[in-house]
């Protein structure tokens, strides 16, 4: 299973940029996250003024900050917004969890800046600190057979422990290593599932 990207359905259709429009694409979304990791936040113009892009062209790829910056977060993300796994059960969760940790810390700085400007922009764009957890949570525990309500709120509190705020929590606040914190936000994970599923056995066939 693809996860889905988190854009728009005409967005998800638009065909892949190729030649000067891939290159000048790619320059703008590596001049931003540059410039988020020295603190900064940079709207499109000061983006394509330091990559020597003329403002038309520049908004024509991003018609505003919140869509530059998920392109900045999407290439940090990388293969794992393509995640999958074949194993089954809370299984699938150790899987993603070992995959996604490590890219966290290794674009770290990248994922702070953009929580900060999630932070920002105060109701400007709903959608800016949603992230892709939801589907790459929802495909860790598709094969677990829990009623889509139990389902929807075993996502719910799983995101609680994945991600860049829940790295923030352990490492910040507790002084965690990064396996330390990973293991932690795991562990977490793990009786969150065993709890849903004891709920789900004893609701029988319940729907929510």
């Amino acid at each position: 299973m693809t996860v889905p990207r988190q854009r728009d359905e005409a967005a998800e259709k638009a065909k892949p940029l190729k030649g000067a429009a891939a290159r000048t694409h790619s320059l703008m979304v590596s001049t931003a996250n540059a410039m988020m990791r020295d603190g900064m936040s940079p709207s499109v113009s000061e983006v394509a003024e330091a990559a020597g892009v003329s403002r038309s062209t520049a908004y024509r790829y991003f018609p505003n900050r919140s869509d530059m910056v998920r392109a900045v977060v999407a290439e940090a993300l990388g293969p794992i917004l393509d995640w999958e796994d074949r194993m089954n059960g809370s299984d699938r969760i150790t899987a993603l969890y070992a995959a996604a940790f490590p890219r966290l810390y290794e674009h770290e700085a990248t994922f702070r800046a953009a929580l900060r400007q999630s932070l920002e922009a105060d109701g400007a764009d709903a959608t800016l600190g949603r992230g892709h957890r939801r589907q790459l949570l929802a495909s860790a525990i598709r094969d677990l057979g829990l009623p889509k309500g139990k389902a929807d709120r075993l996502i719910r509190a799983l995101s609680l422990t994945f991600g860049v705020e829940a790295m923030i929590v352990l490492r910040d606040i507790w002084g965690l290593s990064d396996d330390e914190a990973q293991s932690t936000a795991l562990w977490a994970a793990q009786a969150m599932i065993e709890a849903a599923m004891r709920e789900a056995g004893g609701d029988g066939n319940e729907e929510s």
